[in-house]
């Protein structure tokens, strides 16, 4: 059993965190650039931005800062997409996302984006796949991380501009791209407006991950598993609000992409501390931690794993749970999940309740807590 949860005291540094292995499954590429890049880019293509300098930018776009409500969070992206027009910034965005990763560990990532919001310059859909594709490509050769590629539709946009989204999909399956999501507004927005698109996906067996719950009850969960066939739940902060969902999506291990800094920026939860993160991971649900958007959440996932730890109570051993979860619900075959998870589990024993990290060969064996099967 995972001792109970308490906030510790006296919080393991950060640096403890940044020195974990571990993956990193919901980031939104175009929400999660450097700041630098993002006025650099706007320079060169004459974007005009609401600031000239960082700090402006920052306060101008409420990097980090609560929003109130998904609607506005999302305005942000007006100024990120209108510099990821051109296959040198896609390509660029990519390698130093995959980069910022690497260098606090990430071992695996999975990065979201929609092609159709790339086009405003003239750019085909494949341009836009493989740009990003090269990008990220770059950056494993350099710094050893591994990155594919999810595909969005977006929710208040079409449903044909959908199916052409799910068509990209299976047209770049096991060449990088490994699933299919629904993002963008999700009040009065239904998940079920786009089945034709989820239905051609999972023809050709592509992994499906749907954000839902987020903005909306969980009836949107619902439809989003039940109707449209979701792998993973992207967010699913109401999940708590239907008892019987919540032991379906436990009992059938439907991985969630938590997402707590930007949960809190859009006020789909009040706080870090009432986080339902914490009571589905107490319930046994496959919690994974991530960041969402790396430049608008101003957060990386050692920082999001540091808060879970120092603001909602996870023990270290929770927090290696936390991490071997990221790595069972990654959209990758079986046989290699099975491999990144024992290795994982090995690695995470030098790892100690103290804050110490015991060289590789001092290492015993991995704590009970912790399970290397898929």
């Amino acid at each position: 059993m995972l001792e109970p949860m308490d906030a510790p005291r006296d919080p393991l540094p950060l640096s403890f965190f940044e020195a974990l292995p571990k993956t990193e499954l919901h980031v939104h590429l175009d929400g999660s650039m450097r700041l630098s890049t993002l006025l650099d880019l706007a320079r060169r293509y004459r974007v005009e931005l609401p600031a000239r300098d960082e700090e402006g930018i920052a306060e101008a776009l409420k990097l980090g800062r609560p929003t109130g409500s998904l609607v506005e969070y999302l305005r942000a992206f007006d100024f990120t997409l209108q510099v990821l027009q051109t296959e040198e910034a896609l390509c660029r965005v990519a390698y130093e996302l995959a980069e910022d990763a690497a260098r606090e560990n990430v071992r695996y990532m999975e990065v979201r984006y929609s092609p159709m919001l790339h086009t405003r310059r003239g750019l085909r859909y494949t341009e836009v796949v493989e740009s990003v594709l090269q990008g990220l490509g770059d950056a494993e050769d350099r710094y050893g991380i591994k990155s594919r590629l999810i595909l969005c539709g977006i929710r208040n946009i079409s449903p044909e501009k959908s199916l052409e989204m799910a068509e990209l999909v299976v047209a770049y399956k096991g060449r990088g791209v490994v699933g299919f999501d629904l993002a963008g507004a999700e009040q009065d927005y239904p998940a079920k407006d786009h089945q034709e698109a989820f239905a051609l996906v999972r023809r050709n067996n592509v992994n499906v991950t749907i954000h839902a719950g987020e903005a909306y009850g969980p009836e949107s969960i619902a439809q989003a598993i039940h109707v449209c066939g979701a792998h993973r739940i992207g967010h699913g902060c109401r999940l708590r609000e239907d008892g019987d969902l919540l032991h379906y999506v436990i009992d059938h291990r439907i991985p969630l992409e938590c997402c707590p800094s930007s949960n809190v920026q859009t006020g789909a939860v009040e706080s870090l501390e009432r986080h339902p993160m914490r009571l589905y991971f107490n319930l046994g649900a496959r919690v994974t931690v991530n960041t969402d958007n790396r430049l608008i959440t101003d957060t990386t996932v050692s920082r999001e794993l540091w808060l879970a730890h120092a603001k909602m109570g996870f023990t270290v051993a929770h927090i290696k749970q936390l991490i071997v979860n990221g790595f069972k619900s990654a959209f990758i075959p079986y046989h290699v999940r099975r491999r990144y998870v024992a290795s994982v589990v090995r690695e995470l024993d030098r790892f100690r309740d103290d804050g110490t990290i015991v060289p590789a060969d001092d290492a015993g064996e991995s704590g009970p807590c912790l399970s290397a099967g898929a």
